[in-house]
């Protein structure tokens, strides 16, 4: 196996990241054959997600010699029940040949914490920006269950900068053109404009290279 190939190793991730999965995959980045994916959306029933992740992992870890868990840290598993039970937590508990890629959330695998704030200088002067992945356009009704227009009117109007997102693949544009009718209904729901920055998948593809030889380590 190449130093680069995926062929040997599983990938378990949230659902709001296959947009940017199935791409990669389709460029030839990831070879790898097994990619199990999460319900989008879970940050938001933190039962549900842990049973989702683990039973995922068990099937990877069946089909692999290594598994790169694609999911965010403390913004996506937030225990109020068990408030020292963090993530990390759940990926030690699955073994030596389990690692996470390194984020607090898909935002930050996509753009680090200086992109963003360069971002928000470039497209909205400073003022503050909702920032959001393509999953969260294509996956709006589960990112967002349960919430209604007195919740959105809660969170979206204080972002001043509106919502932009960093989209590494030509999706936002596509989803404008396709459903210019939803666009509008969707920006229309937050309270706020919506619109795309372009971005590459490069810091995403280093994230999970670093999973990579972390794996290899552990199997010399």
């Amino acid at each position: 196996m190449g130093e680069q190939s995926f062929s040997d190793t599983a990938i378990v991730a949230c659902g709001t990241m296959s947009p940017e999965m199935n791409h990669l995959v389709k460029e030839g980045f990831l070879d790898t054959r097994h990619i199990f994916y999460t319900t989008p959306g879970l940050h938001q029933d933190i039962p549900e997600l842990e049973t989702q992740l683990i039973k995922f992992i068990e099937k990877a870890k069946a089909v692999a010699t290594g598994v790169i868990v694609v999911y965010g840290g403390k913004y996506c598993y937030v225990n109020p029940d068990n408030p020292t039970r963090l993530m990390q937590t759940i990926i030690e508990e699955q073994g030596l040949k389990v690692v996470r890629i390194e984020a607090t959330h898909c935002m930050g695998m996509l753009a680090s914490d200086d992109e963003m704030k360069q971002i928000t200088n470039e497209v909205a002067g400073g003022e503050p920006v909702w920032f959001m992945t393509p999953g969260w356009v294509k996956y709006r009704k589960q990112v967002f269950n349960g919430w209604d227009k007195a919740i959105a009117n809660e969170n979206f109007p204080r972002h001043t900068g509106g919502a932009v997102v960093l989209d590494g693949i030509g999706y936002l544009d596509q989803y404008m053109d396709e459903d210019p009718e939803g666009f509008l209904e969707y920006c229309d729901w937050m309270g706020i404009p919506m619109q795309p920055y372009p971005i590459t998948l490069d810091r995403f593809k280093g994230l999970l290279m670093d999973q990579l030889k972390v794996l290899k380590n552990k199997t010399i």
